[in-house]
């Protein structure tokens, strides 16, 4: 979710500061319990021909969920660093070859080199953390409901329309 408009999140709203976030403006005319829902809603009003640069998707009650993965153990954390430095000597090893012309020295210096670079990069902050967090985990940012607001000008016809898309 990005927003490219200069200004704000509504064409025409007002302008507190350049480049600044300004609060969404608007009458509701849909809520959604999921963002793709929301997103399937403004998605028909664009395919009705409405204009879409009037609409904006509001998340509300936002929250910050932390999903966990899986348990941490140092042969996990530990594989993880020996295949991620491995890619990345392997990308930097075919780098080298195209820069030096061989390709057989530079990929085994590059893999070599990823590994040991992975396997300290890994094994270093597990170990600084000393059991606090053996745990691996995602996060998210997510909204208890999504409105969709529209411009009063149009906010009676956005709403027609969502109605008979019945979401």
């Amino acid at each position: 979710m990005t927003n490219s408009m200069p200004g704000g999140s509504v064409p025409g709203g007002p302008q507190r500061g350049r480049g600044l976030p300004t609060p969404p403006t608007g009458w509701p005319i849909a809520s959604y319990t999921t963002y793709a829902d929301a997103q399937r809603a403004v998605d028909h009003l664009a395919d009705s021909q409405f204009p879409v640069e009037k609409v904006t998707i509001v998340g509300v009650d936002l929250m910050q969920v932390e999903r966990v993965l899986g348990r941490l153990t140092w042969a996990k954390v530990l594989a993880g660093g020996l295949v991620s430095g491995a890619w990345l000597g392997v990308f930097f090893g075919l780098l080298l070859g195209i820069v030096t012309g061989g390709f057989l020295g530079p990929l085994l210096l590059g893999l070599v080199g990823g590994v040991i670079f992975g396997l300290i990069s890994t094994s270093v902050p597990y170990a600084a953390s000393r059991g606090q967090r053996d745990f691996a985990s995602t996060m998210q940012l997510v909204a208890g409901r999504y409105d969709v607001l529209c411009d009063p000008s149009r906010a009676e016809e956005g709403r027609d329309i969502l109605a008979r898309l019945g979401l």
